[in-house]
């Protein structure tokens, strides 16, 4: 049984379609909401856990691919799975290059979807963690002052303090101290681990702070 918070959607014109996959979504344990269009589909507030979405390709009004070029275009990430009776190279190709967790064709493989719904719900899984541990670090860097982050920005060069006291213009024991507070406030146990926070919260050091 899946996570009750992994929601699966549905996005098929067809309605015996949406049946059948909301049938077999639920039975492997999933939530799962069904929409008959993509702009049904769009106006749904987007979803704070994880999921997929399970989408047709060829549909009146907005096709799949359409609807793939505007959640992308808005931000809004969920892994799809698509799954047509109208396939082509060419679709799968651009469905694909455009981050297509997987593209099926009809009638589908009922063991072959589960897997590929299940390694896109997995990805989503790990992508959240990541997107809430950088949040979790942003709000770590929001607590330093601005010379902290200054001392910040220059300790994961791998400056000495001796060098960062004269590139800030500052003492070598002041440099000591805001570097202590530094590591306290991001919770970083040695330099190389405060160098990876920093690399996973994109902190952009000084060019005249790099290392000769």
């Amino acid at each position: 049984m899946k996570a009750p918070a992994s929601v699966v959607f549905i996005v098929d014109d067809d309605p015996s379609v949406r049946k059948s996959l909301t049938r077999v979504m639920v039975s492997a344990g999933y939530a799962v909401e069904a929409f008959a269009s993509a702009r049904e589909f769009l106006e749904r507030e987007r979803l704070a856990g994880p999921g997929c979405l399970i989408l047709d390709v060829r549909m009146p009004g907005l096709s799949g691919l359409d609807l793939q070029e505007a959640l992308a275009g808005k931000g809004h990430r969920i892994p799809i799975v698509f799954i047509t009776g109208h396939g082509d190279i060419s679709m799968s190709v651009k469905a694909m290059k455009s981050g297509a967790a997987d593209f099926l064709t009809k009638p589908y493989d009922v063991e072959q979807l589960l897997a590929a719904v299940d390694r896109a719900v997995t990805k989503d899984v790990k992508a959240l963690g990541e997107e809430g541990r950088t949040a979790e670090i942003l709000e770590r860097i929001g607590q330093l002052t601005p010379r902290e982050m200054e001392v910040f920005a220059l300790v994961v060069t791998g400056m000495l303090n001796k060098q960062i006291a004269g590139e800030l213009g500052i003492g070598e024991k002041t440099v000591k101290v805001h570097r202590a507070r530094v590591m306290e406030k991001m919770q970083a146990g040695s330099v190389a681990e405060l160098v990876r926070l920093a690399d996973r919260a994109g902190v952009i050091v000084p060019k005249k702070a790099a290392l000769p």
